[in-house]
Formats: C-alpha cells, structure tokens, sequence
C-alpha cells in the first residue's frame, strides 16, 4: 500500500537565478528533493511538514517586474527544524550568509501563554531570508 503524499494548501514558489546551487543550499539545510523537472528547471522541496518550490528564471516565469537583489525583500519564511544549531552550523559550513545569530525566542500567542523558539535568520543564495526555528516549548506569560 502506498503511503499518502502530505501537501501543504499555502507552497511558496521562488524564482531563483541558479538551480543547482539553491539546491545545495536547501539540501543542507535539511530540506529533501520530492520531485524535479528540467524545463524549466524547477524542484519541490520538503523538511518535515515544510514544503517550498524552485524554480530557476526563465523568460516564461510568473514574474511581473524585474527581479531586484536580494530576492523576497519584506518577507521571511519561517520553518520548524528540530536542532536549529545543526542547521546553522551545516549552513555556516558552506558559506551562507547568517543575517540573525541563533538566539531563544518567546512570543506571546494567547493572554496567559508564550510559545518558545529557538531561531536564527540566515539569506538563501538568491537573498530569501529565511528563519530557521527549534520549538522550545510553552509557557505562561511573564
């Protein structure tokens, strides 16, 4: 029996200049390939429950203005890991650029209750900024 395939309803797509190298990145991350096509070259890319799409420039893209770098300025994509300091130090091991150092995190999320993270901020190759975050737990509002 086959298992049944997860697919989030909200899956950003990111144009990116180059495939292959944002594949490098995203793998070392954590992130696995589902599945790939080669024209145009794109990839569906999964970390547990986090689903993202790739797909390199090419004169037939959804794009309404040229790109300007860094990419998806004004947004951050947040994505649950279970050990954010494994994530940073396998990105840091290629060059990555950190743009937020690893820190412990609180946000209230109800009157009486914070909700904890573990996170750190760090630019794609293409300038996407995304926030890696370990979950750290509940607890009451100080």
């Amino acid at each position: 029996m086959l298992k049944e395939l997860y697919w989030n309803a909200l899956v950003p797509e990111l144009t990116v200049d180059q495939i292959e190298v944002s594949l490098r990145f995203y793998t070392t991350a954590g992130f696995s390939v589902r599945f790939r096509r080669h024209d145009p070259a794109f990839a569906y890319l999964e970390l547990g429950q986090a689903q993202l799409m790739l797909e390199q420039q090419h004169e037939r893209g959804w794009n309404i203005a040229p790109l300007d770098r860094p990419l998806g300025r004004g947004i951050n994509f947040q994505i649950e890991v279970p050990d954010a300091d494994a994530v940073r130090a396998a990105l840091v091991a290629i060059g990555a650029t950190i743009f937020g150092e690893v820190k412990d995190t609180w946000y209230s999320v109800a009157p009486d209750t914070q909700k904890g993270q573990r996170e750190f901020l760090v630019q794609d190759p293409d300038g996407y900024l995304l926030r890696f975050a370990q979950h750290l737990g509940s607890r009451g509002a100080a």
